[in-house]
């Protein structure tokens, strides 16, 4: 079998990336009712590609692009240890090729990157129902660490 290769995402990949987009927003949309009906949008990847403090990569298998995943620098809350962290998204792995160590991959770069932005702390977040998610992230050395609750308020009108 021939090696996957993790590499920093190019305006050449956008038609992918638009794609690998809207498969995100289907596979998290049975966790969330608050998304609004297609066509939606998640991410600004152009911006992403050329932003100093975001590093948007791609997995490529015989020139083929068959995952991403980027690691945003965010400055984190006051009370914390670290002043900064890496918040990871756009985490999609093509489902022929999920299982097989592609997220990892792109994980552990997205890690050396922003180790090398002297960032200590990774952070994601995943729908507490996405059981499948929830574990590949746990394989990765991720930890739960909180859950984000919600209510909707009926209006009177």
């Amino acid at each position: 079998m021939e090696q996957i290769i993790v590499r920093k995402a190019t305006l050449d990949d956008m038609d992918t990336l638009l794609l690998f987009e809207q498969g995100v927003i289907a596979a998290e949309r049975p966790f969330d009712i608050t998304l609004k009906n297609d066509p939606i949008r998640y991410y600004d990847i152009e911006k992403m590609i050329t932003a100093a403090h975001v590093e948007l990569l791609v997995a490529t298998l015989n020139s083929t692009i068959i995952g991403s995943g980027y690691a945003r620098i965010e400055n984190a809350k006051p009370f914390l240890r670290y002043e900064q962290y890496a918040y990871l998204g756009f985490m999609y792995v093509l489902p022929e090729y999920r299982g097989k160590g592609v997220n990892k991959l792109i994980i552990d770069a997205l890690a050396g990157w922003s180790a090398s932005k002297n960032i200590t702390e990774l952070r994601l977040e995943v729908y507490q129902n996405n059981e499948p998610a929830i574990k590949a992230y746990e394989k990765t050395g991720f930890t739960k660490l909180l859950v984000e609750m919600r209510m909707e308020i009926k209006s009177n009108q």
